[in-house]
């Protein structure tokens, strides 16, 4: 070969070179765009919550927590729960057009076993709310963007016990859910619901009375951030859960909960937390708030 043929040659190799570095650069930015979610922090978030042991709805240590909690979410308030004068909700708002969305999570404890510190079966929810208001907070607004709002619900297991043991769940159960949907009639198209998210091995499933259509959105959201492995279009159990009386009232709820997970038991600790699972989902509901906030 020639001088000229070792000259072509190592113009060629110099395109390739600079062609896959420009590819890497694109996917460092790719990358870069979704990483919005701490999953450190909510992790970080989590394991607080499970520091302070059981922590069932109106007892002293969750509205210990509660008041830890609301000064974590943009204009963080208590709202009272009728009936309950030891319950409230905690509730952030990023302000916008109504009707707007709602991200959810109970934030109390099964009251039995005794030892039940609920790290999946309540803190993660928890803290992906949190860490989602955080993350939407720090993104740019959309013009006349809608209103999103972070609810901790209070309430959400029964005061009797396990959910399994009350005749009646959706009366003695879901009291924060039930009180803010009867307070805020006509304010809100559609809600996420987070319960058992934070799982090793996490795996979601639509829960068959979720909303077909937002759970399609939701998958789109997810496969866009490169968490489309831990959801799937396959239809689980029905359940009744803090999206139960959004549904009820006419608006599009969706429910994120693992059924597998052994969420009524003292294996539900933080040991049995990932980091990634926090990270996927918490990455795929900022990108779907953001994208229903901008409609």
């Amino acid at each position: 070969m020639g001088r000229r043929g070792h000259l072509a040659v190592l113009v060629l190799l110099a395109a390739i070179v600079a062609g896959l570095l420009a590819g890497c650069g694109e996917d460092a930015d790719s990358a870069e765009q979704v990483d919005r979610f701490d999953a450190n922090r909510a992790w970080s978030l989590v394991a607080r919550q499970v520091e302070v042991g059981q922590r069932p709805a109106g007892s002293p240590q969750l509205r210990r927590l509660a008041d830890d909690l609301r000064p974590l979410l943009p204009d963080g308030r208590f709202e009272s729960i009728p009936g309950e004068p030891q319950l409230r909700n905690v509730v952030g708002t990023l302000p916008g057009r109504r009707p707007g969305i709602v991200i959810g999570a109970h934030y109390d404890t099964l009251v039995k076993p005794p030892g039940f510190v609920g790290a999946n079966n309540g803190a993660a929810g928890t803290a992906v709310v949190i860490e989602a208001a955080r993350a939407l907070g720090r993104l740019p607004r959309p013009a006349d963007a809608r209103e999103v709002r972070f609810v901790l619900f209070d309430g959400e297991e029964p005061a009797a016990g396990l959910p399994e043991e009350s005749t009646d769940f959706y009366a003695q159960g879901l009291r924060g859910s039930r009180a803010y949907a009867d307070a805020n009639p006509g304010r809100t198209s559609a809600m996420v619901l987070l319960d058992y998210v934070g799982n090793r091995g996490l795996q979601l499933p639509r829960e068959a009375s979720s909303d077909p259509q937002l759970w399609d959105r939701l998958l789109g959201a997810a496969d866009r951030v490169g968490a489309g492995d831990y959801f799937s279009a396959e239809t689980g159990p029905e359940i009744l859960d803090d999206h139960t009386p959004f549904l009820r009232s006419g608006i599009a709820a969706v429910d994120l909960i693992d059924w597998r997970y052994p969420g009524h038991d003292l294996r539900d600790g933080l040991d049995e937390i990932s980091r990634q699972s926090l990270d996927g989902v918490g990455e795929t509901v900022v990108a779907l708030a953001d994208e229903l906030r901008g409609e």
